[in-house]
């Protein structure tokens, strides 16, 4: 089915590839270290999770399906976040 809306415009070549984000704007610092905030905390939060299970934090392996589906909303969570403070 074909789009009835025009493409918009790409503000660089940063969003040439991209397929759902067209625009992209600058980020001012404070978003920056908000967004390097958020990914640190979600790192460290999947740190943990790798550590109750006693599994390797550089692997995939959870220890158990309740940490695998923990780790999944962990990431969940840091996409939705940065998504908030770059869109």
């Amino acid at each position: 089915m074909p789009h009835d809306r025009p493409r918009r415009q790409f503000v660089d070549d940063r969003t040439a590839n991209n397929a759902v984000r067209h625009q992209y704007r600058t980020l001012s610092e404070a978003e920056k270290q908000q967004m390097q905030r958020i990914k640190d905390l979600g790192a460290e939060f999947i740190d943990a999770l790798h550590e109750i299970g006693g599994t390797a934090p550089a692997g995939e392996a959870m220890g158990s399906r309740d940490l695998s589906l923990a780790k999944t909303h962990a990431e969940d969570a840091v996409m939705r976040a940065v998504r908030h403070i770059t869109a």
